[in-house]
């Protein structure tokens, strides 16, 4: 056991190819087979240690888990299981948490799950707790999950920065968001910012995405190391973080302008697989860079034409719809983009069918309404869905009728043309400073009347902990200011929280204010 445990310990300091190549030289020596029959013959007189660090090794040194060794010293274990102590029911944990579920793996990960029951109460190390949190898994029952979680934060006072950082590991693994481990373990981490591997930030963030645990100043601090060290770091390292905070709606401004800024001058490095991300990225997060921003993304134009021989139908829609998002709209690569779905070969499978329909549908809007010869229309045809509201609206339509007084003086539900939907539509004259009816407006067109549109959005559709729309909304936003709206974004989680008084005023100033009025587009609007 100590041989094969100073083996796999030498192994795991190498790199990848020189651990491969390092465990083929173990498995072809002579020794090797000499060795491991000697451990399959005293596997049921070894020592608890043995057996579990022993398992451990040949596990981690990549012996096949079929094998009789493996699954032999499986068995063992199992029979052996009541007598093994915190210490060696931590190496096991660790052991099973990287094996295939076969049937005896399943029947020792079961026992080891009522040994844990029986013995939480006297494990008092954070260390063990997290291995047999990644263990036992997402599948562990839920007051077993609790127990753990009250296991850890009677330790907690005690938690030391690697622990932290691992215990976002060990928690989404069981897929259980815990906060009053996930806050101090957060804290922790931020106060040691400047010692996280690169590879565990993109970790944290993984695990933040599995337990959806939105910490603003987590992220910031994250976010903000990076950019201070960005010269440290490979552009392909950046596109990751890059990557991992856009699945979690977060973005970071001042690190997406660094990198716009190193894609311009080197855009060499952008792969087709990097430029999607790249394109994912900003379009979903609706960042333009406050400087050179036209260059940026004709650079991204650039590097899609020249990826157009080798990109697939759905990556070719993907890429464009992204720009399109962003209010760009590059030609060359739209055009080949038409031409297939001239020919019908954007038709893909089911589960791809409509999620493809949707964004060229989108494309096709982006194309008309975003084209420099497109002009604000002076009437534009709407439809009534239905005169009831959703639940999550009605307190917005009993603040509009105490404001305005009469139902008649807005509109709910309302459809317009290009699939666009809009929940609140009012009219105002010309200075802005009245009211007007619906129906006295729809039976006299008239340019000079002001349409407001209101619309009241989920906080899922703002970057994180920010007013800033992402990348569907903000287009929605610039396609509604083209029809002739003036449009007013709302969170309504926030809305709804207010007291009713402090909603009619909050209406009420967003009506009247010259704010409401004036909307600087954050998008490339002069480059066609």
């Amino acid at each position: 056991t100590n041989a094969l445990t100073m083996a796999w310990r030498l192994c795991k300091t190498l790199s990848e190819e020189q651990q491969r190549y390092e465990k083929q030289l173990i498995f072809e020596h002579p020794v090797f087979a000499k060795l491991c029959q000697q451990l399959l013959r005293g596997a049921r007189r070894m020592t608890r240690g043995d057996l579990v660090f022993g398992l451990h090794a040949l596990v981690h040194l990549g012996v096949p888990q079929n094998t009789l060794l493996v699954q032999t010293l499986v068995r063992v274990c199992q029979e052996k299981l009541n007598q093994l102590d915190n210490r060696c029911i931590s190496v096991l944990a660790t052991t099973l948490a990287g094996m295939d579920k076969d049937k005896n793996v399943r029947a020792l990960q079961a026992g080891l799950q009522l040994l844990v029951e029986q013995r939480i109460s006297s494990i008092r190390d954070i260390f063990v707790l997290q291995n047999l949190m990644k263990c036992l898994g997402k599948d562990a029952p839920l007051f077993l999950k609790k127990k753990l979680e009250m296991a850890v934060v009677r330790e907690i006072d005690g938690l030391t920065f690697p622990n932290a950082l691992r215990m976002f590991l060990a928690l989404a693994a069981m897929n259980y968001c815990s906060l009053p481990i996930l806050n101090p373990c957060s804290k922790k981490i931020q106060e040691n910012v400047h010692d996280v591997p690169f590879r565990q930030l993109i970790l944290i963030l993984e695990a933040c995405h599995t337990l959806l645990y939105r910490n603003v100043k987590l992220f910031s601090a994250l976010a903000d190391y990076v950019n201070s060290t960005a010269y440290l770091w490979d552009k392909r390292q950046i596109i990751l973080f890059l990557s991992a905070c856009e699945t979690l709606g977060f973005q970071p401004t001042e690190l997406l302008d660094f990198f716009a800024e190193k894609v311009t001058e080197d855009p060499d490095f952008l792969n087709l697989k990097n430029l999607l991300i790249a394109l994912r990225v900003y379009s979903r997060l609706n960042h333009v860079p406050r400087v050179q921003k036209h260059l940026f993304f004709e650079t991204l134009h650039s590097c899609l034409d020249k990826c157009l021989p080798q990109i697939s139908n759905t990556e070719l829609l993907k890429a464009v719809y992204a720009l399109g998002i962003l209010g760009y709209l590059p030609h060359r690569a739209l055009d080949e983009l038409l031409q297939k779905d001239s020919k019908d070969e954007l038709l893909l499978s089911d589960d791809l069918k409509e999620q493809n329909t949707a964004m060229l549908r989108c494309v096709k809007t982006c194309m008309e309404l975003d084209s420099p010869s497109f002009t604000k229309p002076a009437f534009v045809l709407t439809e009534n869905l239905s005169s009831l509201v959703s639940l999550n609206l009605r307190k917005a339509q009993e603040a509009l009728t105490e404001l305005l007084g009469d139902e008649n003086m807005f509109r709910q539900n309302v459809q317009l043309p290009y699939g666009y939907h809009i929940d609140f539509e009012i009219r105002m004259d010309s200075d802005r400073k009245k009211v007007l009816p619906i129906v006295a407006t729809d039976d006299h067109p008239d340019s000079h009347v002001q349409r407001l549109a209101f619309l009241f959005a989920p906080v899922s559709a703002f970057c994180l902990g920010t007013t800033h729309p992402q990348g569907k909304l903000a287009m929605k936003k610039r396609h509604l200011s083209k029809l002739g709206y003036h449009v007013i974004l709302i969170q309504n989680k926030k809305f709804q929280e207010m007291r009713n008084e402090d909603a009619v005023e909050f209406l009420k100033r967003k009506i009247y204010s010259e704010d409401a009025f004036s909307f600087p587009e954050a998008t490339l609007q002069d480059n066609n």
